[in-house]
């Protein structure tokens, strides 16, 4: 299986922290060793860094760790192959163009009987069941929404359903974002915490690495990470549910399909009236 992990923040962000602890698992503390790849938005473009190459040892791993791009949503992954060769059209995440803006796409799990899922337009380059099930969802969104639709939270829940359905095909775990949005779907392994003021300390499992939240945030920053697995050892990560899918919004938990995940969901975040200092993830 591969691993996930995506940030939604309220202000730049960079993920520095969160990535150094994703990246040992790509061929050191865990097995997934046929690339990796992440996505950060910047307005309405974005950037994405891929190789095919275990991410623990990779030198454009490296470049990212040590370069802090800030983006208010991420994307990443790193492969365990299943489907499709280990080359760089087959790593994660994907990213296509629907109403005039870029969506990104990771996916972890394996599904069966895939193969005859219709994608319209939207045609896969590689061979994974990964990114012909996210062209099969964009024409789903389009088929359902032949105009930009004004009800972003309508159209996630929307995707929810859609993603329902490709997890009677297997194990469908995956992340979702349009720079704005980020949204998650669980079948079985999924987690999230959301990190707030007061800020504390936060240490890897995967690496000797700790942080200190306090020093680098103000109390108007709002951070939310979503991982296949906890990053961290000293903080309590919240654990979706098989069919269970969240909307995050700027850091913020808005919407999902179970109590337990609207319990601790926000209002939508309101912008401050002046900029907080980027927080380090």
């Amino acid at each position: 299986m591969c691993e996930l992990l995506g940030m939604s923040a309220n202000v730049p962000t960079d993920i520095c922290f969160s990535f150094t602890g994703l990246m040992q698992r790509g061929g050191n503390t865990g097995p997934h060793r046929d690339g990796w790849g992440i996505t950060f938005y910047e307005g309405k473009g974005f950037r994405t860094f891929k190789d095919p190459n275990p991410s623990c040892d990779s030198k454009i791993a490296e470049l990212v760790q040590n370069y802090p791009i800030k983006s208010c949503a991420v994307v990443s992954h790193i492969r365990q192959a299943n489907r499709g060769g280990v080359n760089l059209e087959n790593t994660h995440p994907f990213t296509r163009e629907l109403w005039g803006r870029y969506w990104t796409f990771a996916h972890n799990g394996q599904l069966s009987d895939y193969q005859d899922l219709q994608t319209g337009r939207h045609r896969p380059v590689g061979q994974t069941d990964s990114e012909l099930s996210f062209c099969w969802l964009l024409k789903q969104m389009e088929d359902k929404y032949p105009e930009p639709p004004q009800d972003m939270v309508g159209v996630f829940r929307f995707v929810a359903e859609c993603c329902d359905k490709l997890r009677e095909k297997g194990v469908f775990n995956m992340l979702l974002s349009d720079g704005e949005y980020v949204v998650t779907y669980c079948t079985n392994h999924l987690y999230w915490i959301t990190r707030r003021a007061p800020f504390g300390k936060a240490a890897l499992i995967d690496e000797d690495v700790e942080i200190n939240f306090q020093e680098e945030t103000t109390p108007n920053d709002i951070v939310s990470v979503i991982a296949t697995q906890p990053l961290t050892g000293n903080e309590t990560w919240h654990r979706m549910k098989p069919g269970e899918f969240g909307i995050f919004h700027f850091g913020e938990l808005i919407d999902g399909n179970a109590d337990e995940l609207l319990d601790v969901a926000y209002a939508p975040k309101k912008v401050a009236s002046q900029a907080p200092t980027e927080p380090l993830e």
